[in-house]
């Protein structure tokens, strides 16, 4: 993947985000959206993973219906003890609820699965903005996010929590360092769960990282795909920097499934050179299968 994917110039004020997004640029070959009337800018769904959020979750879910573009919040109750799910369902959001804890990827995996279920036949699907339950009311604040992915500045687009100080545990490290690694571009907030990302992206992650993974896997494989990611500064208040660090997590096992994430997208890519290489020395076989 060329590193210019992931480290072209800001984009102008003109493409939706008021020269938010960094590192980033349209596609190539991919046209916006042309807005015709009110029914044309929903093209987003705020998919919500709570568990236990009893306290911020109504606050959440009216603060991303407040979102410009998004027209469906959906929030993946992930066996709540209290009564979560019927604030979500009754601040406006689609709930579904899972009847054992599965965590954060599984839930995404099942929120994603509804969303899809939702879209409209013949219409674009919808992009898919991956918000945490405690949020409150400053999810609001991720706002730029959408408009960077509908806009199609690009594919991914992370949130940036602009005046706070880098976390910088061996985690971020690691993860920043891979990133780096596979695309010239340094990114702030390897591990930000806030983030907002096409259909095809998504399934460009498929199928998605377990435990503090997850983040740092979804962006390799979008950029392995040859799509564009980006990171956009966003008022998200005190908002979690890393949504798959869960409480009681030890750093070692955090450190683990970063480690574990990153070790299998290398592999997968060697693998694919390895297979690339031996069909390109087959040039007999390629003929044959090509006259099939």
């Amino acid at each position: 993947m060329a590193p210019a994917r992931a480290s072209s110039p800001a984009p102008s004020a003109d493409d939706g985000t008021d020269g938010a997004a960094r590192r980033a640029r349209p596609r190539a070959g991919r046209v916006r959206r042309t807005v015709n009337g009110p029914e044309d800018l929903h093209v987003a769904a705020a998919l919500i993973v709570a568990h236990d959020a009893a306290r911020r979750i109504a606050a959440t879910v009216r603060a991303a219906l407040a979102i410009p573009g998004v027209d469906l919040v959906l929030v993946v109750d992930d066996a709540s003890t209290d009564n979560t799910q019927q604030l979500a369902r009754k601040a406006g959001a689609v709930v579904v609820r899972h009847s054992h804890p599965r965590g954060r990827t599984a839930s995404i995996e099942t929120g994603a699965s509804v969303i899809a279920m939702r879209d409209e036949p013949g219409r674009e699907p919808r992009a898919i903005l991956l918000l945490p339950g405690v949020l409150g009311h400053y999810a609001v604040g991720a706002a730029p996010l959408v408009a960077a992915v509908t806009e199609h500045v690009a594919d991914l687009a992370v949130a940036r929590a602009d005046g706070r100080a880098r976390v910088e545990g061996p985690s971020t490290k690691i993860a920043r360092r891979a990133v780096e690694q596979a695309s010239g571009w340094t990114p702030e907030e390897p591990l930000g769960p806030i983030r907002c990302l096409t259909r095809e992206a998504l399934e460009a992650a498929m199928p998605l990282a377990r435990g503090t993974g997850l983040e740092v896997a979804m962006t390799l494989d979008v950029m392995h795909a040859g799509l564009t990611v980006t990171e956009v500064e966003c008022d998200l208040g005190d908002a979690p920097r890393a949504g798959s660090m869960g409480e009681g997590t030890s750093k070692i096992t955090r450190y683990r499934d970063v480690m574990m994430a990153i070790s299998s997208r290398r592999m997968r890519g060697a693998l694919n050179q390895t297979q690339s290489a031996m069909r390109a020395r087959m040039p007999g076989r390629r003929d044959a299968e090509e006259d099939e």
